[in-house]
């Protein structure tokens, strides 16, 4: 069975063909125990960032796993960059949001701290829960075997994301708009990926080209999207049902991915 594992100095070691790749750690460790990779059996090694090396299993101890690489992948950054701004849900439907939106190619995932969000990061919950997020789409990357692993932004609250739709194509996931998703033009967007005017990911510096927005389990606040509209988001649906939180972004996702043709 394929599969993947992140070590991520991957780039500042030999890793050309003929080279000797290892894993230590806790990356070993779930490699050689609960996957039971065996010598002789093909995996892949990746850093996360893009660069990632495939071959054999050439010896396994209680400490190393080490592989003869045979193929060396260097994905650059995508052109077209997709963001998924999440709200906060009970139980774990936002994790299986962006579990699934990472398997599907998002390139990075925002919560959201949304008028009708039954959970609430506070204090010390704001720091372990983006620190939960963020584990959860590396492991969505390694299932998914993804060069690049989607970054996971700080908390967000309405007013920043009013901001984030002032600055940058932002798409809202409303199950009573008008307009299904297929009817949006996004022959603007596509067409800076053209051109190369696509921004590379940096949450910190930079923006990303697209971004979907769901609401919580209640939906988005007539408030909350109304502010986000004026601020030059568009409203969008998804066929005549209603999503659940957890399947919605997915959903949207997969939409993209055909009418920009990334699939």
């Amino acid at each position: 069975m394929a599969s993947l594992y992140l070590r991520e100095d991957l780039r500042d070691i030999p890793h050309d063909v003929s080279d000797v790749v290892s894993l230590h750690g806790d990356e070993q460790k779930h490699a050689v125990k609960v996957n039971r990779l065996r010598v002789g059996e093909e995996t892949s090694i990746g850093d996360g960032r893009g660069l990632m090396v495939t071959g054999p299993v050439i010896a396994v101890s209680s400490t190393v796993l080490s592989i003869a690489v045979t193929h060396v992948l260097d994905v650059p950054v995508p052109e077209l960059s997709i963001w998924l701004v999440q709200a906060l849900a009970k139980g774990d439907r936002d994790e299986l949001a962006i579990q699934a939106a990472t398997e599907l190619g998002i390139d990075g995932v925002v919560p959201w701290a949304a008028e009708r969000s039954v959970s609430r990061w506070v204090g010390d919950k704001v720091a372990k829960g983006i620190d939960r997020w963020r584990s959860v789409v590396r492991e969505a990357t390694k299932q998914s075997i993804r060069a690049w692993v989607p970054e996971v932004s700080g908390l967000h609250t309405t007013k920043e994301l009013v901001a984030l739709a002032e600055r940058t194509r932002v798409l809202i996931l409303e199950p009573t708009a008008e307009h299904p998703i297929s009817s949006v033009d996004l022959a603007a967007v596509a067409q800076s990926d053209i051109a190369g005017e696509g921004v590379a990911q940096n949450p910190d510096s930079t923006l990303p080209d697209l971004v979907l927005v769901v609401g919580p389990e209640g939906g988005i606040a007539e408030r909350e999207l109304d502010d986000l509209t004026k601020a030059g988001a568009t409203a969008v649906r998804l066929g005549p049902g209603i999503l659940r939180t957890s399947s919605a972004g997915p959903a949207g996702l997969a939409a993209l991915n055909v009418l920009l043709g990334r699939w």
